[in-house]
């Protein structure tokens, strides 16, 4: 099998090699915003910043959590930290359990910090390493510690990833007693934790649990954007691990769609929506549903892979496609849209109905 920092690099690959559309799409085309003819003021002057993590951002945006763990990951971190840096947004980094295990991977995690010294920085470890596995003992109190002052994190991500584990070849799927380790960590920890999901979407139900073990945030990170389920899929393909390539397949199309998991969870704790976001139109529809803010992933790291200046581009580019949407919906501020008339059609319009959702705050659906 892979070792971690190996498997770091495949899903890097993978995941610009598949692209999105692995689990069926996330329904952001149901969502529509009704236009308003008479607007006032100009794009210029709506505001679009948001409270995050007790942190203000001038805009909405998390660079997701993608990478490190491997040595050309620390360049890809340093030019997604600088581009955060220079335009404001928050970011996080890839999983850092690589470096607990080999702290000579540390630097490509760290590079993120002495790259952005201001930015909101969100370390990342994955929920199913506060227990002991099957091939690996707990992450302890200290190793979490070490996670977040590895690069100076502000907060830290706590990601569930057990669709992606269930299929990996080296996966780790013991979850007996994860709600309590959930809790003890949110108690012990002297900054934020906020718990994200990695492509299944998290219902209102679960929420609340978070919410009661003391989540500070929630990312929901919901079906239709980049598949880790396909990516082990793929992975599992390749290593002729044919049990794990089935179960990939079976699993296709599993999760909530993020506008759904956004609206159910919204109001529950502050959420991030991951899954699919790719503009800044689809970032005022997730907030119009209760985001608090959102994140994106793959076209950053593309961008990345160009350099610097091609995310900054890419961020600006979001930017006003936002501040287009707000001023057209005839709205001034992020809050303003979340009472902003809507409408949801398709395949989103029968899973809020079937759970008994509108759609969000202010209706519609």
């Amino acid at each position: 099998m892979a070792t971690i920092s190996e498997r770091k690099e495949q899903h890097l690959t993978l995941a610009v090699a598949l692209g999105d559309g692995q689990d069926g799409g996330p329904g952001w085309p149901d969502v529509h915003l009704v236009h308003h003819a008479l607007p006032s003021g100009t794009p210029d002057g709506v505001d679009v910043s948001t409270r995050l993590l007790g942190r203000r951002l001038p805009i909405p945006l998390v660079i997701a959590g993608m990478t490190g763990g491997h040595p050309a990951a620390a360049e890809l971190n340093a030019r997604l930290a600088r581009a955060a840096e220079r335009t404001g947004v928050a970011m996080g980094v890839g999983s850092q359990r690589a470096a607990l295990r080999d702290p000579s991977l540390a630097g490509t995690y760290a590079v993120a910090r002495s790259n952005a010294p201001s930015t909101l920085l969100i370390g990342n470890v994955g929920a199913a390493q506060l227990l002991d596995q099957r091939t690996e003992r707990a992450l302890s109190a200290a190793d979490i510690r070490r996670a977040v002052d590895m690069i100076g994190a502000d907060a830290l991500a706590l990601h569930l990833n057990f669709i992606e584990e269930s299929v990996q070849p080296e996966g780790q799927t013991n979850a007996e007693g994860l709600t309590a380790a959930i809790g003890a960590l949110c108690q012990d920890l002297d900054v934020p934790v906020m718990v994200k999901e990695t492509g299944g979407g998290v219902s209102g139900p679960v929420a609340a649990t978070l919410a009661s073990c003391g989540a500070a945030a929630l990312d929901v990170g919901g079906r239709g954007g980049t598949s880790f389920r396909a990516i082990e899929a793929q992975r599992a393909q390749e290593h002729a691990h044919a049990t794990k390539r089935g179960i990939g397949r079976a699993l296709a199309g599993w999760g909530i769609p993020t506008p759904v998991s956004v609206a159910w969870c919204a109001g529950v704790l502050p959420v991030v929506a991951t899954g699919g976001i790719r503009s800044g139109v689809e970032a005022a529809k997730a907030i119009a549903l209760g985001a608090t803010a959102v994140s994106v992933g793959r076209p950053l790291l593309e961008c990345a892979m160009r350099g610097e200046d091609a995310v900054v581009e890419w961020i600006d580019t979001f930017e006003a496609a936002l501040r287009a949407a707000l001023f057209l919906s005839g709205c001034r501020t992020l809050a303003d849209l979340r009472t902003a008339p809507r409408v949801v059609l398709g395949d989103t319009r029968h899973w809020l109905t079937q759970l008994g959702l509108t759609g969000g705050p202010g209706g519609g659906g």
